[in-house]
């Protein structure tokens, strides 16, 4: 499974410690791969709205997220946006 390995990988590199899988910075890691993923298959398949209201969930939440972390942890939230390249 291709989407297993990237997960697994995504989570290594993102963690906190040996044993995090669900900080905020992983997080919005996870949530920026599944909605690149999303973005692409939407591309192609123009009228699929349900996928398209999943995909406006997950940017919510990830928007949720970053804001969390520039309040709490404002050089992490600037190290997410470089590493991962998002605009903010």
């Amino acid at each position: 499974m291709e989407v297993e390995t990237d997960k697994k990988k995504l989570i290594e590199s993102f963690r906190l410690h040996e044993k995090d899988t669900g900080s905020a910075v992983v997080q919005v890691a996870l949530l920026t791969q599944k909605i690149k993923r999303l973005t692409a298959h939407l591309q192609n398949n123009r009228k699929d709205h349900s996928s398209r209201r999943g995909l406006l969930r997950m940017v919510n939440r990830r928007r949720k997220l970053l804001e969390y972390l520039n309040r709490t942890e404002p050089e992490k939230y600037r190290e997410m946006l470089s590493r991962l390249s998002l605009r903010k």
